[in-house]
């Protein structure tokens, strides 16, 4: 069995090689290629702890396995990351685990290059404001990762704990871009990106504060309950995600879906897109949505990337087992 330990993969694994791995397993689910498993995530009811496994199987790469972790909110007071969590793999000729994968950065690579798919296929070629909502640890990930597919100009920035968007200005000050904080009403009428991506259960960004053609990532909701824009907002844009079941029950789209304004049938996989059979965004004035609810399959793309990297560069623990 094959061993990347976490401290191994900052080394190993560029957010352009998660990005290709990313892209090219949105085609294979397009392609019913691939699929991923039934989500379980639960409450353990100890540490205020979430914790499950995402899982599935891809075709094409045969890259078959899990990522197991959750959310241990009171981590930061230990000096570890709240988000924990372990890729494992599987041969899938056989059923035996080929590696163990950490899985930290990983999520944080996976989530900011599935957003930065999004910017490259649906965003006005154009582009040259990007609007950033949220300054947790998973936003200068995607800051990093939009900035690549667009000739970005300037950044603005709203949170609800202004004082925490020093680390995005850091991350834009070392791109070279003009950073501003501002309110959410500029912030809709100026940037052509928008990036959500925060753990907010309820709605923070109104349709009537989008200008048209604007393209937006909401990439916080992941669980039933979270929302990050109002439904309105939702039902105004041309919806795709990442996969539809996880969309309609713990993605951004269950609120528009439950209200009745938009139905499953309205919402665009991106990999239809990424494979032509969908043309993406039609006009410079369409607003588009990408609900990015995380999927298992991204896991195992990354971490079957970060495995042949490891094997490549000498940097993979091999054990008996």
């Amino acid at each position: 069995m094959i061993i990347v330990p976490e401290n191994q993969i900052a080394g190993l694994i560029t957010p352009a090689d998660c990005l290709v791995a990313v892209e090219r397993v949105f085609a294979s689910m397009a392609e019913k290629s691939a699929y991923n498993f039934p989500v379980i995530r639960e409450a353990i009811g100890h540490a205020d702890a979430l914790y499950g496994f995402k899982s599935g199987f891809d075709r094409d790469s045969l890259a078959l396995g899990l990522k197991s972790g959750g959310f241990w909110p009171h981590n930061v007071e230990k000096g570890l990351a709240n988000h924990q969590s372990t890729v494992f793999l599987f041969d899938a000729d056989t059923g035996r685990c080929r590696a163990m994968v950490g899985g930290n950065l990983l999520t944080a690579l996976r989530t900011a290059a599935a957003s930065a798919v999004s910017i490259k296929y649906l965003a006005r070629k154009d582009a040259k404001v990007l609007g950033m909502i949220g300054a947790g640890h998973q936003s200068t990930y995607q800051l990093r990762a939009a900035v690549e597919q667009r000739p970005i100009e300037k950044v603005l920035a709203w949170n609800l704990h202004p004082e925490m968007l020093s680390r995005l200005e850091e991350v834009a000050r070392e791109l070279e871009l003009p950073f501003e904080t501002v309110d959410l009403d500029r912030l809709g009428a100026e940037a052509d990106v928008i990036i959500s991506i925060t753990s907010s259960f309820a709605p923070i960004l109104k349709a009537s504060q989008i200008r048209p053609g604007t393209h937006l990532a909401c990439m916080g909701t992941d669980t039933k309950g979270k929302q990050e824009v109002d439904p309105e907002l939702v039902a105004a844009a041309t919806v795709f995600t990442d996969e539809v079941a996880q969309a309609v029950t713990i993605g951004e789209c269950q609120h528009a879906i439950d209200k009745g304004l938009i139905s499953k049938d309205d919402i665009v996989e991106i990999g239809a897109v990424i494979t032509g059979r969908h043309k993406g965004r039609s006009s410079s004035e369409e607003i588009t949505l990408f609900d990015g609810t995380g999927v298992g399959l991204q896991d195992l793309a990354v971490a079957s990337a970060a495995v042949e990297l490891a094997l490549s560069k000498g940097a993979a623990i091999e054990v008996d087992f």
